[in-house]
């Protein structure tokens, strides 16, 4: 069985290359789209139009797959300016509270050490083993909770994981406090105005479980080993969904090759999909069969 390092050293470098070319306008117009139906849908919230809470699952949705966006700028490949990519993520952190300084480090160590116990920092928080688990994992409600935590420790100076490079500390600590610093002002805020909570805070709370189940597809019930088409999953599903996300439904292929931006990942996915091991035909058919081994 071939895996993603032979699979990978048979594809032609010039194709490699190729793949590989960022493109700051492919990521703008991505940009613009996803940016633009957050703006549209919350200036829909604040006016208060009519039946304007059915809106607010739908902004929940739009804000909280910004994670995506943030995952991808920790790679740098949505845009072809470095500094694009940083500010692109730290503001996604910002609104998702997820600081990016620290989950560049930490999404860096998952590549190198994708599903290893004891290497991978994603398994540090185990997958549910149970249906009560799972309702939990899937509230949103211990991500909060552990983003919150991390936020503070690390405003502290009290965060020392060991995939976090030392020399990145001070950034990381300094990203964390200027976060906090905002939320204070967002929360006096209330006090004139409830328009932050109805178009941000509200409708990312409702939007979390989605990302949970969607993030649970990634590696769930995946093989604890080294090679990518075992310990990672693509998920097939709709053309707006993988808009939402960035094209990293394509998971399989993102893991095969970094590198590759989200615009090019469906060209990847073309080149090795005879390959692929783990998929799903959706969230909806992983979810049921991920709670089916779970009885």
């Amino acid at each position: 069985m071939p895996d993603h390092r032979s699979v990978l050293a048979a594809l032609p470098a010039a194709a490699k290359v190729a793949l590989a070319a960022t493109s700051d306008r492919a990521g703008l117009i991505h940009l613009a789209g996803h940016a633009g139906m957050i703006l549209v849908t919350g200036a829909l919230i604040a006016a208060r139009v009519p039946c304007w809470p059915l809106l607010l699952p739908v902004q929940g949705l739009l804000l909280i797959f910004l994670f995506t966006l943030e995952h991808e700028c920790t790679h740098r490949t949505p845009f072809r300016s470095p500094a694009l990519s940083d500010w692109a993520g730290r503001i996604c952190g910002v609104l998702i509270l997820l600081p990016f300084e620290w989950f560049r480090a930490f999404h860096l160590a998952h590549h190198r050490f994708t599903n290893l116990p004891g290497k991978d920092p994603e398994l540090e928080s185990p997958k549910p083993g149970t249906r009560a688990d799972w309702l939990v994992h899937v509230s949103g409600l211990p991500v909060w909770r552990g983003n919150l935590r991390l936020l503070i420790r690390l405003a502290l100076g009290r965060e020392r994981a060991a995939y976090l490079p030392a020399r990145a500390l001070p950034r990381m600590e300094r990203e964390a406090r200027v976060m906090l610093v905002i939320y204070a002002v967002a929360a006096l805020s209330l006090f004139w105005s409830p328009v932050l909570l109805r178009v941000w805070l509200v409708p990312i709370l409702l939007g979390q479980p989605a990302l949970r189940l969607y993030l649970l597809a990634e590696h769930g019930d995946c093989p604890r080993v080294a090679n990518m088409f075992e310990n990672t999953r693509t998920t097939f599903t709709t053309r707006a969904m993988r808009f939402l996300a960035w094209n990293m439904p394509y998971h399989v292929e993102h893991h095969v090759l970094p590198t590759v931006p989200f615009h090019r990942l469906p060209d990847l996915h073309r080149l090795i999909r005879d390959e692929l091991k783990v998929t799903a035909d959706g969230y909806a058919a992983f979810t049921r069969d991920y709670l089916a081994r779970r009885r």
